[in-house]
């Protein structure tokens, strides 16, 4: 039976930001960033999450990377919303043996969901997120999130929202400053509840 380590591709835990240089369209679907520091190590074939999706790189100029972006990608994800010069979020694929940080993330975007409110409090910010019916049973106290590729613990619930906990260092390290209330985010459901879920015969998210 395949394990969860199987997939397992990132951990959410952001170790650059990107600047979008061309964005993707429906009729070109192709995505160029200046993928910054992560741009050394990275050559055509390999897999970079992209504001928590994973993406394979098919061309490198310089510092500049090249994403083809499939139609279903652009149906569940952000990405077909970016524009020139936006902010994204990246991450290698972790590496046999080092340390996990965040949580198991696979780059495999499950849909968006809504920013509904930044707070700040103190030198932290509280963000609050909806929580569309059909993702309720997949989004669980203290459990685990990736939005936009970032690894966030959930705070508190409600009927139609959830919170998370954003410290300075997450807030200054991603794009988060960017977002304002509105804008949608990728997310992906942590990959043990969903394998729980399966065992159990309920799957999540069945209606999307």
């Amino acid at each position: 039976m395949e394990s969860p380590l199987d997939r397992l591709m990132f951990t959410g835990i952001v170790e650059a930001l990107g600047t979008v240089r061309e964005p993707p369209t429906a009729d070109r679907p192709i995505l160029w960033i200046d993928g910054g520091k992560v741009t050394e190590t990275l050559k055509p074939g390999d897999s970079l999450a992209v504001n928590g999706c994973c993406l394979t790189v098919t061309e490198k100029e310089g510092r500049s990377l090249r994403f083809d972006i499939l139609e279903e990608t652009r149906r569940r994800t952000n990405l077909g919303m970016l524009e020139d010069g936006d902010l994204v979020n990246l991450e290698r694929p972790v590496m046999v043996g080092s340390r996990i940080d965040g949580h198991f993330v696979t780059g495999h975007v499950d849909g968006r969901l809504h920013l509904l409110e930044i707070r700040r409090r103190g030198s932290e910010q509280e963000l609050w997120i909806e929580r569309p019916k059909e993702w309720e049973r997949g989004i669980i106290p203290k459990g685990s999130i990736a939005l936009d590729g970032i690894s966030l613990t959930i705070g508190i619930l409600t009927d139609d929202r959830f919170s998370v906990w954003i410290t300075p260092f997450t807030w200054h390290a991603t794009n988060l400053p960017e977002k304002r209330p509105g804008d949608p985010l990728n997310a992906e459901m942590d990959i043990l509840v969903r394998y729980v879920a399966a065992q159990l015969g309920k799957p999540l998210l069945d209606s999307l």
